[in-house]
């Protein structure tokens, strides 16, 4: 298991490298940054003068090598818009980003696997198809459009939660389910196939024979195993659901790290973007890494590698 924990330790450096490239060289060939920089009225002489300033005459290769020497410290830079340190600036938004993923995550669990559940014990009835059609709604469904659907539902019409902002506790409602809903479609599934794969296995035919309670042997042996799988899931998703949030901060108007890497994108920020496009795909790489070694430890075939 540790040749195992190891080769994967090497892969998510691998991919966190790979990605810290690919942004850094698509943002700098993208075009001139000392010409965004300086703006549409400046002469040709402030734009080399910035050039020099900010080092963008050196070498592309250089750039990179100094940028991720100062990643590795946590130091991404100044930002080009608001005049402050990046990290000062991803410090401040990061908090609302992690409450609205882990909101959303728990919403997608608390939904999803009971959701599962039912439907796996309610195989092939009206109850089996009602679950699997939410789940092919869920998947089709844009999040942002969803996220629009609930504001003009549940803000506008019946004026029950706010549409905006991130003052208290209801802010976040609205946002975390339209976000939520986008993870719970694929829990949803794993949850009943696990469920259907249990429920068929020797143990839990035993389990009924000897006079235990359904309600027993469904959530005591039953769903403790088939939700194994599950679990590494839901680090994936929350994962996928961090990447997400710039479209979702976005309809509700949160200043988490989505917002910030959309406003830095319309705004030519370009050592913001870098730095929370890292910052984003470090999180997927550690939770997918988490899950990996959640299941090598779980899984006795992995155990003995």
């Amino acid at each position: 298991m540790g040749i195992f924990i190891l080769r994967r330790i090497i892969v998510a450096l691998s991919v966190a490298l790979t990605i810290s490239i690919i942004s850094f060289m698509l943002l700098h060939l993208s075009g001139d940054l000392a010409a965004s920089i300086a703006g549409p009225e400046a002469t040709v002489e402030q734009v080399e003068q910035i050039r020099v300033d900010y080092g963008l005459d050196r070498p592309i290769i250089n750039q990179y090598l100094d940028w991720l020497g100062g990643a590795l410290q946590f130091d991404f830079g100044r930002s080009y818009y608001y005049q402050s340190t990046v990290v000062d600036l991803i410090v401040d938004r990061m908090p609302i980003t992690l409450t609205l993923g882990g909101l959303a995550l728990a919403i997608a669990v608390c939904v999803s696997i009971p959701l599962g559940v039912v439907a796996a014990i309610r195989r092939d009835t009206w109850v089996d198809r009602l679950a699997l059609l939410f789940a092919v709604v869920g998947q089709a469904m844009p999040s942002f459009w969803f996220g629009l659907t609930l504001i003009v539902v549940f803000a506008v019409t019946l004026q029950w939660l706010p549409a905006a902002g991130a003052g208290n506790w209801q802010n976040f409602v609205l946002p975390a389910i339209a976000l939520g809903y986008y993870a719970t479609p694929a829990m949803m599934r794993l949850t009943r196939t696990g469920m259907l794969e249990v429920l068929e296995s020797d143990y839990i035919r035993t389990a009924r024979a000897k006079g235990l309670r359904a309600g027993s042997v469904i959530f005591k042996h039953a769903l403790r195993n088939a939700v194994i799988p599950v679990v590494a899931l839901a680090a994936v998703e929350l994962g996928f659901m961090l990447g997400g949030s710039v479209v979702i901060e976005s309809v509700f108007s949160l200043n988490g790290l989505g917002q910030l890497a959309w406003d830095a994108i319309s705004r030519n920020d370009y050592p913001v973007v870098q730095a929370v496009v890292l910052i984003i795909a470090m999180f997927y790489i550690v939770l997918t890494l988490l899950a990996d070694i959640a299941n090598a430890a779980l899984d006795p075939r992995i155990r003995t590698r």
